[in-house]
C-alpha cells in the first residue's frame, strides 16, 4: 500500500525531476495532485517545471558532484530522470549505495541516456529488428560506413541530442559534411560521435506509449496505450494523434516488441524486474513488419495528445506507476496535438492570437513559459478532441497557427 506524507512536513513524500522542461512540469503537476513534495532541478533557472515546483534547483545535471551533492543533501525517496544529459554513473552508484530509487531503475537512466546504449542493446542483446546502423567518431568514418553498407539515402543523429536537434537525412555524397556539422552542434554534450541508419522505407512510425506499474498482488503489469501517430520534421516532432489505426498483426507485433525493451529496462543494478514509469516506444511500421527504433524511460514529446485523449495523461500515468498506484491508459476520445514554435529569437515574449486559437471547437493550449524563445523552440502546443482523429488534426493545426509569439 502506498502512503503519501502532507508536502513540506517531515512526512513529505519527496520527488525529485531532473529535467524540468514542458513535460517535466506536467510530470510534476500531476505528482502535486497527488500531494507529493516536489524538486525540480534544471539547468537553467526558471525552467517551466521550477516555477510551480515546491523547491528548485538549478545545477549542471553531468557533473556528477554537483548531482551527488544535491540528491544526498535533499534526500528524495525517488529520483526521475527527465532528460539524458545526466550523470546517469553516479546515479548507479547511489541506488547502489540505497541512497534513492531512480526511476525506473539507474540501469535504464545509463542504457538510455544515449542512441549508442539502447541501440545495442535492442539490437545485439534482445535481438528485436533496427534499421542497419554504425557508430562513427569522424568524418572519415561516417563517409566508409556508409560506402560500406549503410548506403544512401541513410539517417545521422547524435548519439546524445533531444527534440530531433542535430539529425538530419542524407541523400548523397554531397550531405555528408554538412550532416557530420549539424550532428557536432545539435549534439547534447562535446562528443563527436555519431549513429548512421539505412533508411526504412516505412509506412509510417509510432509511439506506444507502454507503462510498468504495479496490479492489485504487488506484481508489476504492463499496460499499453493506444497507439500515436506522428509527423517528425529533422526528428522534431510537429503533430501527433491517438489513435493511429494499424492492422492487428502489426499492434501485436508493436506491443511485443515494446514489452521486450521494457521488461530489460525495468530490471535493476540488482536483477529484480521491479522498474516502474512510462516509458515512449519508437517504432516504424510497414505493412505487418515493425522495427524498433528508440525509447525514453520516461513521458514522450508525441504523447503530450494524451491530455485531451486518454483519461489519464501520460504524465498522470507516470506518476502514479512510480507512486505504486494503479492506474488506468484507456481512451477517452481521439484527438491529436500541433507544435507552437517561437518563431523569434527572443527573451520574454509574449503571445498574440489566444483567443482566436481557443475558438476553434474542441481546443486547448499549452503554453510552456520558458524564459527564452528561439525560432524552432517548441513554445507550446495545441490540443483538439473529436470523434474523427482527421478533424482533430486539422483543428488542433488550426489552432497552433493562430497563436503569434513576438517579442515584447
Amino acid at each position: 500500500m502506498t502512503t503519501i506524507g502532507t508536502p513540506l512536513s517531515p512526512q513529505a513524500t519527496k520527488v525529485m525531476l531532473l529535467g524540468s522542461g514542458e513535460l517535466g512540469k506536467e510530470v510534476l503537476i500531476a505528482l502535486q495532485r497527488l500531494g507529493v513534495e516536489t524538486i525540480a532541478v534544471d539547468r537553467y533557472d526558471n525552467a517551466p517545471g521550477q516555477q510551480l515546483a515546491h523547491h528548485a534547483r538549478t545545477i549542471t545535471m553531468s557533473d556528477p558532484a554537483q548531482l551527488k551533492a544535491l540528491i544526498e543533501a535533499e534526500r528524495p525517496l525517488l529520483v526521475v530522470p527527465e532528460i539524458e544529459a545526466i550523470a546517469t554513473p553516479m546515479l548507479e552508484q547511489l541506488e547502489a549505495a540505497g541512497v534513492v530509487r531512480v526511476i525506473p531503475t539507474a540501469r535504464a537512466a545509463r542504457l538510455t541516456m544515449d542512441r549508442e546504449g539502447i541501440r545495442r542493446l535492442a539490437a545485439e542483446t534482445l535481438g528485436l529488428p533496427t534499421s542497419p546502423y554504425q557508430f562513427c567518431d569522424s568524418l572519415s568514418e561516417l563517409q566508409a560506413a556508409i560506402d560500406g553498407g549503410i548506403g544512401y539515402p541513410c539517417i545521422v543523429k547524435p548519439v546524445m541530442s533531444s527534440s530531433g536537434k542535430g539529425q538530419s537525412k542524407i541523400t548523397g555524397p554531397a550531405d555528408v559534411q554538412k550532416a557530420w556539422d549539424y550532428a557536432m552542434a545539435g549534439g547534447r554534450v562535446s562528443r563527436g560521435r555519431v549513429i548512421v541508419e539505412g533508411f526504412i522505407d516505412f509506412d509510417y512510425e509510432i509511439t506506444q506509449l507502454t507503462v510498468r506499474a504495479l496490479g492489485a498482488d504487488g506484481k508489476v503489469e504492463t499496460h499499453f496505450c493506444a497507439p500515436i501517430g506522428h509527423i517528425q520534421i529533422n526528428g522534431d516532432y510537429v503533430e501527433s494523434w491517438q489513435p493511429h489505426a494499424m492492422q492487428p498483426a502489426a499492434l501485436e507485433r508493436a506491443r511485443q516488441i515494446a514489452k521486450t525493451v521494457t521488461d530489460n529496462l525495468g530490471v535493476g543494478l540488482d536483477g529484480k524486474p521491479s522498474g516502474l514509469g512510462l516509458f515512449g516506444v519508437e517504432l516504424f511500421v510497414k505493412g505487418d513488419q515493425v522495427w524498433f527504433s528508440e525509447v525514453s524511460p520516461r513521458p514522450h514529446d508525441t504523447g503530450l495528445v494524451t491530455l485531451a485523449t486518454q483519461v489519464q495523461s501520460e504524465f498522470e500515468l507516470h506518476a502514479r506507476a512510480i507512486l505504486g498506484l494503479p492506474v488506468n491508459t484507456a481512451l477517452r476520445c481521439p484527438g491529436a496535438s500541433a507544435v507552437i514554435y517561437g518563431g523569434v529569437d527572443a527573451k520574454g515574449i509574449v503571445f498574440d492570437g489566444i483567443s482566436d486559437a481557443l475558438r476553434v471547437p474542441n481546443t486547448d493550449l499549452r503554453l510552456f513559459g520558458k524564459p527564452e524563445s528561439f525560432k524552432k523552440r517548441r513554445m507550446g502546443v495545441a490540443l483538439a478532441f473529436d470523434a474523427d482523429v482527421e478533424v482533430a488534426r486539422v483543428n488542433a493545426k488550426l489552432a497552433a497557427s493562430k497563436v503569434k509569439p513576438r517579442a515584447a
